[in-house]
C-alpha cells in the first residue's frame, strides 16, 4: 500500500487541479524533486520520471521560447505512465501543451503560489517524513526533561507504571505498549503512538487510562526524538551490573544506534527518580561533563599520588 499519492500533496499543500485528475491515485514513491530544465532543453537520457516535476520561472520562459513542435514533444515526453505529478509555481498559465499531453497520459497537473524554491523545500520535508523508514518497538517513550526516553523490558516488568509514575512528576507521555518508530534522516529517529492508542495508558489492577483527561494537555505529546533506551529487567544476581558507567552500550533500530541502559528491576528501587536521573546525566554527557570519566581521572591520581609518595 503507497504511504503517499499524489491526491495527499493536493490536500496538504492547498494546490489548484487543472489536469489528469485520473491520475490522482498514482503513488510517490521517492522524496525527491526534479526540475526538468534540461529535459525541457531537450535531453531525455537520465528523466527521472518517477519523481514530482516541478516547472518554475526558469523552465517556463525557456520554453516559451521553443517552436510550436519542440513544444508539443518536449510535454509529451515529460508526461509519462509513472510521473506522479507535474507542479506550475507563482500562479503561472499553464502552457496548453502540456494540459493536451498531461490528459493524454493521466498526468495530474498542479499549480501552486509559492515560489519554486520554497515550496521544493515544504514537499521535500513532508516526503521524507511520510516515506521514511518505519519500525514499531514493544515500549513506553517518554519526554523526561526535553530527552526523548524509550522504556523497554519483557511484559509485567513495570513499564507502564513507572511512565505513569513520571507523568505524576510532570513529564510527558508519548506512546505505550506500541511505540511506530520513523527513520526521517540518519541518525534520527522519532518515535509516536498509533492513533487507536494515543494518550492511553494501561496499569495491570486498574485496566486502560486517559492519560490526557486524567492529567491534562501538558501531561502528553504527539512524537518525540528518541535519545535513550532505557531496558527494564527482573534483578539477577547472578548478573554483573554496571556501576561506574563508562561502558557505553548500544541498541540499533533501523539504521541508528542510541545509547541504551540495562536498569535491574527490584523491590524498593524507585524507577522513575532513576529514569530522571539517567536523563539529565544524558544531557551532562552531551554537553561534555561525564561523572563516571572524571571519577576515574581523580582515582588514578590519587592512586599514582600514592605511589609517589611509597617511593
Amino acid at each position: 500500500m503507497a504511504k503517499v499519492r499524489t491526491k495527499d500533496i493536493i490536500e496538504k499543500f492547498n494546490m489548484e487541479l487543472l489536469s489528469g485528475e485520473e491520475g490522482v491515485n498514482r503513488p510517490i514513491i521517492t522524496s525527491d524533486i526534479s526540475r526538468p530544465g534540461l529535459e525541457i532543453a531537450g535531453y531525455f537520457e537520465y528523466y527521472p520520471a518517477e519523481r514530482l516535476q516541478l516547472l518554475g520561472k526558469t523552465e517556463l520562459s525557456f520554453f516559451e521560447k521553443l517552436n510550436p513542435s519542440e513544444r508539443v514533444s518536449r510535454m509529451e515526453k515529460l508526461c509519462t505512465d509513472i510521473t506522479p505529478g507535474i507542479i506550475v509555481t507563482r500562479n503561472m498559465e499553464v502552457p496548453a501543451e502540456l494540459i493536451e499531453a498531461a490528459e493524454h497520459e493521466s498526468v495530474p497537473v498542479m499549480r501552486s503560489d509559492l515560489k519554486t524554491t520554497r515550496l521544493s523545500s515544504h514537499l521535500t520535508n513532508f516526503l521524507e517524513s511520510k516515506l521514511a523508514p518505519t519500525t514499531a518497538v514493544h515500549g513506553v517513550l517518554v519526554d523526561v526533561y526535553g530527552i526523548g526516553v524509550l522504556i523497554t523490558g519483557k511484559s509485567g516488568v513495570g513499564k507502564s507504571e513507572t511512565a505513569l509514575e513520571l507523568v505524576k512528576r510532570g513529564h510527558r507521555l508519548v506512546a505505550d505498549d506500541c511505540v511506530e518508530i520513523r527513520q526521517e534522516d540518519l541518525g534520527t529517529l522519532v518515535g509516536n503512538s498509533p492513533e487507536l492508542i494515543e494518550h492511553l495508558l494501561e496499569i495491570r489492577g486498574l485496566g486502560i487510562i486517559n492519560v490526557m483527561t486524567l492529567f491534562g494537555a501538558g501531561a502528553v505529546r504527539s512524537h518525540k526524538r528518541i535519545s535513550l533506551i532505557i531496558n527494564l529487567e527482573i534483578w539477577d544476581q547472578k548478573k554483573s551490573y554496571d556501576r561506574l558507567g563508562l561502558d557505553e552500550e548500544k541498541m540499533k533500530i533501523i539504521d541508528t544506534e542510541i545509547t541504551k541502559l540495562t536498569v535491574p528491576v527490584r523491590p524498593g528501587r524507585n524507577l522513575a527518580v532513576i529514569i530522571e536521573v539517567a536523563a539529565m546525566n544524558f544531557r551532562l554527557k552531551r554537553m561534555g561533563v561525564n561523572a563516571a570519566e572524571q571519577f576515574t581521572s581523580r582515582l588514578a591520581d590519587v592512586i599514582e599520588e600514592g605511589d609517589q609518595e611509597d617511593m
